[in-house]
């Protein structure tokens, strides 16, 4: 977490005990690499290094919009320990998949309408942008998600991602 000066402190946090029920990822943890590579394959529409972990249908139905006509509000928070209040895409209509937030209208010099993303309560991020064919993830390991200094940090590095990805084609 950030102290008073602003400046990141250490904090403990104890595993999770076993629990009735776990909410979103709760308990879920994993590797940079790990996700990199959960991302390729959703990427390429199921398959990754030849094999097929998912069907392409199924990766289809995981991208689709999963609520109909109800649209996906600001972030608000009850607790500004663990999270800000944040308005992803603002201005835009968010949807929800079965699996992610779906964007739907193009970000100009970022994201394309229809990318998949998700975040982790510690500042965790990957998005996968079907159309131009990036994925990207971050790992931040702070408290709490909505860190302005985070947000500044994700517009930045989407921004180069894709500065980067225009001058190669």
């Amino acid at each position: 977490m950030r102290g008073a000066d602003g400046k990141p402190v250490a904090i403990s946090i104890d595993p999770l005990d076993e629990a009735e029920f776990h909410t979103g990822g709760a308990g879920l943890f994993s590797t940079a690499p790990d996700y990199l590579t959960f991302t390729r394959m959703l990427l390429a529409g199921g398959t990754f290094k030849g094999v097929e972990v998912l069907k392409p249908e199924t990766v289809q139905l995981m991208a689709r919009n999963a609520i109909g006509d109800l649209h996906v509000p600001m972030v608000r928070s009850n607790n500004p320990t663990l999270a800000l209040e944040v308005e992803t895409f603002p201005g835009q209509v968010k949807k929800w998949g079965l699996t992610f937030l779906i964007n739907t209208e193009d970000i100009e010099g970022f994201r394309s309408a229809g990318s998949l993303t998700w975040g982790g309560v510690h500042n965790t991020y990957f998005w996968i942008d079907l159309k131009k064919r990036i994925t990207a993830v971050a790992l931040m390991q702070i408290l709490p998600i909505g860190d302005p200094h985070v947000q500044e940090t994700m517009i930045a590095f989407e921004r180069t991602l894709y500065t980067a990805s225009s001058s190669l084609a």
